[in-house]
Order: structure tokens, then C-alpha cells, then sequence
């Protein structure tokens, strides 16, 4: 988008998508030195505020009421997505990128491949409408309020939006935290059977306090669900080639996949891990 236009300024909660995003803490968000840095380039006056997302959204509103244009936010963003800054680390280019057309949208703007702010297609005025101009799988998840956990074991796939794959690296993800919790070894339905079986007595992990019968019958229920996930979602694609087997996945079931294995780390968060196991 050409600087020399004046560009009408975007509403408060827009730049504060933008800061969100761009200043977003740890990966991949612009560290507080990079934000000094651009601020400079862009000659936007900094301000102090208790965080990077404060600050960033601050600086660029309070400049955007001075110009009375948005001109300052389209630099920055455009200076902050340089690809240049990126050719280590294209990954965090492209969770940038798409972090911006979703805030973006709500204007009518995205960022293009090229890293700069440009028209898009249409203007998003509902949550639906970003997730669909966006094209983001993560734009959903994240109105699910999906498990951190989740999405840590799947991102690149998410990335590349390959709902195959992100489905299988999810599900992987709640065996590997099994492991971390428990300190076993196993894999899978035995790994589950060793976690949450009483063949020693009180089990390794449990979800409750295990103590009466309904409770008892509850963390058994979860073992079983599992166990059912496992089997459903991790075995098939584990043993046979994607083309080959016929194993369909729509968006639709992917998300409800995502949402029960959210489920199933919030039960682990509370879980209790037997003493020496």
C-alpha cells in the first residue's frame, strides 16, 4: 500500500490485535528490543506501559490520533515483516503473517507474502468471517480455548495446515506428557493401562482422588477414552500411509478432536502422580 496516501485510522481494538500479535510473548512475537528498533525506523514515539503488548498498542495509537491516519501501523507492520528479518526463521514469519490477517480483516487489509499490509478480499465484521478470510484452522482453535498443550506438540503441522498431521502430533502429544508425568517409557494403550491401572494398588496417575466407588469409576472412564483416542486417531495413521488408507479427517471432526484432547490435559493439569513411581 502506497505511504503517500492517508489511510483512515483503524478502531483501538484493531491495533490492539496487531500489538497482540506483533508483541506477542515469547515465540514468535517481536522481542522489546526489536520493538525499540522499529519504532525508531518508523519514527513512532515510544511509551512507557508494564509490557510489550501495552506499550506497542500505545505507541501506535497514540501516533495514529496524532497523524489522524493509520499510516504509522501499516509502516510498522510493514518494516516488522520485512522478510529479510525472517530468512533463519520462516516459521515465525509465516505465525506472524497469519496472526496479522486475522486482526488485518477487520479492516479489510491482510499482509501478503511478501510481508506487506495489502487489500484483501473482503471485510471480516463477525469472528466467523476472520476465521474464514483468515483460512486459519488456529483461528478456531484459539476461539475454543484449546489447551496449550495441544497446539505445542502440533504448530508447524497447523502451519502448514495439514490436518493430518496435526491430528497425529496431538495425539502423540497427550503419550509424551503421560511419559514426562509418570516417568514410564511405554506407548499407547500399555502406556495407559501402566498410568492409570491399580494392578499395584493405588494407580501411577490419577485424575480424582480415587477413593470411592464413582471416583473409582470415573478415572477409569478416562483411561477408556484414552485408550478410544489412541485407537481411533493415533494407530490408524500410524500404521498405514495417508493415501493408502482411506482414513478421511474433515475440519469439523478435527476440531472436536482438538477440543477432547484439551479435556483430556485439563483432567491432567489437576492429576496427582504417585510418589516414586
Amino acid at each position: 500500500m502506497p505511504s503517500k496516501n492517508l489511510h483512515p485510522p483503524w478502531p483501538s481494538g484493531v491495533v490492539q490485535a496487531v500489538a497482540d500479535v506483533l508483541a506477542s510473548t515469547g515465540w514468535p512475537g517481536l522481542s522489546n528490543a526489536e520493538i525499540t528498533r522499529l519504532l525508531v525506523m518508523v519514527r513512532v514515539a515510544d511509551v512507557e506501559a508494564p509490557n510489550k503488548r501495552t506499550r506497542l498498542w500505545a505507541a501506535l495509537l497514540n501516533q495514529q490520533h496524532h497523524d489522524q491516519a493509520s499510516n504509522c501501523i501499516i509502516r510498522f507492520t510493514n518494516e516488522s515483516m520485512a522478510p529479510g528479518r525472517f530468512l533463519q526463521d520462516q516459521r515465525r514469519f509465516d505465525a506472524l503473517r497469519d496472526g496479522l490477517t486475522e486482526a488485518l480483516s477487520l479492516v479489510g487489509l491482510r499482509v501478503n507474502e511478501q510481508g506487506k499490509v495489502a487489500r484483501a478480499a473482503a471485510t471480516a465484521t463477525t469472528l466467523d468471517e476472520v476465521a474464514r478470510l483468515a483460512g486459519r484452522l488456529r483461528t478456531e482453535l484459539a476461539r475454543r480455548g484449546v489447551h496449550p498443550e495441544v497446539l505445542r506438540y502440533c504448530e508447524e503441522e497447523l502451519l502448514r495446515k495439514s490436518l493430518f498431521h496435526a491430528v497425529f502430533e496431538a495425539t502423540k502429544g497427550v503419550s509424551e506428557r503421560l511419559r514426562q508425568m509418570s516417568g514410564l517409557s511405554s506407548d499407547g494403550a500399555g502406556l495407559v493401562d501402566q498410568c492409570f491401572g491399580a494392578g499395584a494398588g493405588v494407580p501411577v496417575v490419577r485424575i480424582n482422588a480415587y477413593g470411592t466407588e464413582s471416583e473409582i469409576s470415573e478415572h477409569r472412564g478416562f483411561a477408556n477414552l484414552l485408550r478410544g483416542i489412541f485407537g481411533t486417531f493415533r494407530n490408524p495413521p500410524a500404521h498405514t500411509p495417508h493415501a493408502a488408507a482411506g482414513w478421511a479427517l474433515t475440519e469439523p471432526d478435527a476440531l472436536d478432536l482438538f477440543s477432547m484432547l484439551s479435556l483430556v490435559h485439563r483432567r491432567l493439569d489437576a492429576a496427582t502422580v504417585r510418589t516414586g513411581a
